[in-house]
């Protein structure tokens, strides 16, 4: 192997399912190989980790669907080696997951599988592996060539074995880095420190990153003051994979750009790029579907640009994303006006709202959501464009009752006897009519007796006395199919 050239740490990101545990799963992997006396008790979410196991390191991205990933993924360059597809062993394949596959498939990643929360009731990783089939990810102990590993973030059941098989993959990808080079990698956190000034956490992607170096990415340019591990550690250098925190920019970099190195300050400056539109995605006004208006602020264009990404990703056929308006800067009192005037909800990214516009909002009863991290934003817009859905009506049948006898008909309700041939009998069940296979009338159980006795349910094989209220004369020789109807959240 060229001495310049060395085999560099995998740097993997972890998505899924929301509340399939990848939050969790990410600080039980902390929390194994991170002491509370190595880490000098971090306080300060910076967006990238190291551990280390077996004698080699691993650097994780820990923001579940990070923003980089989704912003550098849409420009086709890969921040992430492997990709960790979190699932839930007790709820399985959701919608987000599927989504999660296509980022990943996009990304042409290699996948490891960790099939999450193994210690729960009702858990099934043989249930999970097979869903997963429907999906084209085949599990290697099926036959397929995914690797999964069982794993429980409250009981760290499965840490040390999913930490294992990362090396292993990482090992067949044979991943390199050049540290002969200047530096190049990726902006995955940044803010503007009150004390020390617009603060990035950067990845090494290829490269050495020394102090002093002039930096510059397509927003903002500066010299290297001075650089941190990801404990807080002042460090000289960083190689490949690195995740670093790095002072010395002039102007807070956005979240997902690409960073390199230049031979001095100037040259940095001549890189950065005139501000641009960012264009959102725009679907149009459909009759009969609902459209959730939204008004967005964030921090620097770049932001903007990371957001647009993501809300691509969120499906609009059943309900329509409107953006009224979005720019940098802070929330305004002409934002809460325009709200008002669009019946719009105001999501801010890394801003605040300035205190004449929280009263405007506070008096004018307008919602505004701030975050600071990309995917509770995306998140949040998604819950509320799923609250425009009308829940969706689920039928349970519950039993068949075969109509035997007819003892008294008035306007509307109907004494009959009958057997349940299948199910059972149910007080207050709604109930089909069926003569001849076909529906005829809907109506419901109002009492139900059993040898002259008021009940609730009369079970398969008894007979039983009805009292029915519905819109049709019902017959002897009728079947009546009853059924419950439950409201269930619909999704995008």
């Amino acid at each position: 192997m060229d001495k310049k050239s060395q085999a560099r740490p995998p740097i993997v990101v972890v998505l899924g399912h929301v509340d399939h545990g990848k939050s969790s799963l990410l600080e039980a992997i902390k929390d194994f190989n991170i002491t509370a006396k190595e880490s000098g008790g971090i306080t300060q979410h910076i967006g990238a980790y190291q551990v280390e196991h077996q004698g080699k390191k691993i650097t994780f991205l820990d923001t579940p669907g990070h923003e980089a990933f989704e912003a550098i993924r849409s420009r086709g360059t890969k921040i992430a080696d492997i990709a960790i597809l979190v699932i839930a062993a007790d709820e399985g394949v959701k919608p987000q997951t599927k989504e999660a596959i296509q980022h990943i498939k996009k990304a042409e990643l290699p996948m490891i599988v960790a099939i999450n929360k193994i210690d729960r009731a009702g858990a099934d990783p043989e249930r999970v592996k097979r869903e997963l089939m429907a999906q084209n990810i085949i599990s290697e102990s099926l036959g397929g060539q995914v690797p999964s590993v069982n794993t429980s973030a409250t009981t760290k059941k499965g840490i040390p074995e999913l930490l294992e098989m990362i090396l292993l993959v990482a090992e067949m990808e044979n991943l390199k880095g050049d540290i002969s080079k200047p530096a190049q990698g990726v902006v995955v956190e940044s803010f503007l420190d009150g004390k020390r000034g617009p603060t990035a956490t950067l990845i090494v992607i290829d490269g050495t990153l020394k102090e002093g170096m002039a930096l510059g990415t397509k927003s903002t340019a500066g010299k290297i003051k001075t650089i941190e591990d990801f404990q807080g550690n002042p460090i000289k250098e960083a190689f490949p994979s690195d995740p670093v925190i790095a002072l010395g920019f002039e102007n807070v970099p956005a979240v997902g750009e690409e960073f390199k190195v230049y031979k001095d300050a100037e040259s940095a400056q001549k890189g950065i790029e005139k501000a641009k539109k960012v264009i959102f995605r725009q679907s149009e006004a459909r009759e009969g579907v609902n459209t959730l208006n939204i008004i967005l602020k964030a921090d620097v264009l770049g932001s903007l640009e990371a957001v647009a990404n993501v809300l691509d990703n969120i499906p609009q056929e059943k309900a329509i994303i409107n953006v009224v308006k979005a720019e940098t800067g802070d929330i305004n009192e002409s934002d809460i006006k325009l709200a008002k005037s669009s019946r719009s909800m105001i999501f801010g990214f890394r801003i605040k709202a300035s205190p004449i516009a929280q009263k405007l909002a506070l008096r004018e009863k307008i919602r505004i959501v701030t975050f600071d991290i990309i995917y509770e934003l995306a998140q949040t817009i998604r819950d509320a464009l799923e609250r425009k859905l009308e829940p969706e009506i689920i039928k349970k049948e519950l039993g068949k009752i075969k109509i035997l006898a007819l003892f008294k008909t008035e306007k509307g309700r109907q004494i009959i006897g009958g057997k349940i041939i299948s199910g059972q009998a149910q007080r207050g069940a709604k109930t089909a009519v069926i003569r001849a296979g076909e529906e005829i009338g809907t109506g419901r159980i109002v009492k139900l007796q059993k040898d002259k006795a008021d009940e609730d349910t009369v079970a398969k094989g008894r007979e039983c006395g009805i009292l029915f209220e519905g819109n049709v004369d019902i017959k002897e020789g009728d079947i009546l199919e009853t059924f419950s109807e439950e409201k269930q959240k619909t999704t995008l």
